[in-house]
């Protein structure tokens, strides 16, 4: 298969990468994030351990590694009408802590609008609108970054 684009040229602005170190352990972190999404206007429908899962069903031996699903029910139904339901493939919108050493956690997160509208998801009449969307969810997702980058916990990296 043959990107349309190379995606070693795309730098993370692009896509909306984020990243936060964290120092404290990882249920600790997994707790301050869901908070921080929640005040910033994301429920979180879905979360899971990918380690846990890969630890018990292969061996895996992996770190402490988390998702949150976060979702702003707003934002989400806007999304699906701008590109006929196709973005909800990338539903929900992922907040991944990860224990990189014991007690440092990383937040990850990259913005499913962003990826979608470089997909180009949004329908030919609703491209305006997926910007509009793409704009008000990075000002949700940078008030996490914001707060997270704010707390007492917060390692610059």
């Amino acid at each position: 298969m043959t990107l349309p684009f190379d995606p070693a040229e795309i730098d993370g602005e692009d896509f909306g990468e984020e990243e936060q170190l964290l120092a404290m352990d990882h249920e600790e972190a997994i707790e301050r994030v869901r908070a921080v999404c929640s005040d910033a206007g994301f429920g979180v429908p879905v979360e899971f351990s990918p380690s846990e899962l890969l630890n018990e069903k292969v061996d895996a031996d992996r770190d402490p590694y988390y998702v949150l699903g976060a979702c702003n029910p707003t934002m989400a139904d806007r999304a699906l009408d701008a590109t006929g339901g196709d973005v909800g493939a990338l539903f929900p919108c992922n907040m991944v802590i990860q224990e990189v050493d014991p007690g440092t956690q990383r937040v990850y997160h990259v913005s499913i609008m962003r990826i979608a509208r470089l997909l180009g998801l949004p329908e030919a009449d609703a491209a305006e609108e997926m910007d509009a969307i793409i704009a008000d969810t990075g000002e949700l997702v940078a008030d996490v970054f914001d707060q997270l980058a704010e707390s007492e916990a917060a390692i610059d990296a």
